[in-house]
C-alpha cells in the first residue's frame, strides 16, 4: 500500500501531528510544497484553519494533484478547535478525490491558548488514527 503524508504548518503544531502519523504508517512527513509524483492509496493531509479557510499553499497543493489518490485522510490543529475537514473536502471533491469519513483534529498552541498542545497524548491519538485508517 502506497501512503503519503503532506502538511502545512505555520507554527509547527500540524508538523508534529504529521511526523507522528508518518512514523505510525512507515512514511515520511513532507510539506505541501512537495507535490505527489505517483499514485497513492492513502494521502494523509494536514492543515489548520486560517481566516475561515485553509492556507493558499494547501489549495495550491490540492489543485496540483495529477495522480490517482485512493482516499485522503484529513488531520488538523487549531487554536479555535475547528477542523479543516469541510474546507479540504470541498477542494478534493472538485478533483474527484474521496475523503475518509474519519479525521483527526486537536488543539494547537497559539499565544496563550492551548499551551503545550499537541501533547504526547495528542500525538499518540494521531498515530492511532493513522493506523486505523490504514487497516
Amino acid at each position: 500500500m502506497k501512503i503519503e503524508v503532506r502538511y502545512f504548518s505555520r507554527g509547527g503544531n500540524t508538523k508534529k501531528l504529521a511526523e507522528a502519523i508518518a512514523k505510525a504508517v512507515g512514511a515520511e512527513a513532507k510539506t505541501v510544497s512537495e507535490p505527489l509524483t505517483e499514485d497513492v492509496d492513502i494521502l494523509f493531509l494536514g492543515s489548520s484553519p486560517y481566516a475561515f479557510d485553509v492556507d493558499d499553499e494547501v489549495k495550491k497543493f490540492i489543485s496540483g494533484i495529477d495522480v490517482r489518490v485512493g482516499k485522503t485522510a484529513n488531520f488538523s490543529t487549531s487554536a479555535s478547535l475547528r477542523s479543516t475537514k469541510r474546507y479540504v473536502e470541498k477542494l478534493l471533491a472538485e478533483k474527484n478525490i474521496p475523503m475518509a469519513d474519519a479525521e483527526f483534529s486537536c488543539p494547537g498552541s497559539f499565544l496563550f491558548l492551548h499551551k503545550g498542545r499537541p501533547n504526547g497524548a495528542d500525538l499518540k491519538a494521531a498515530a492511532d488514527f493513522a493506523k486505523n485508517i490504514t487497516k
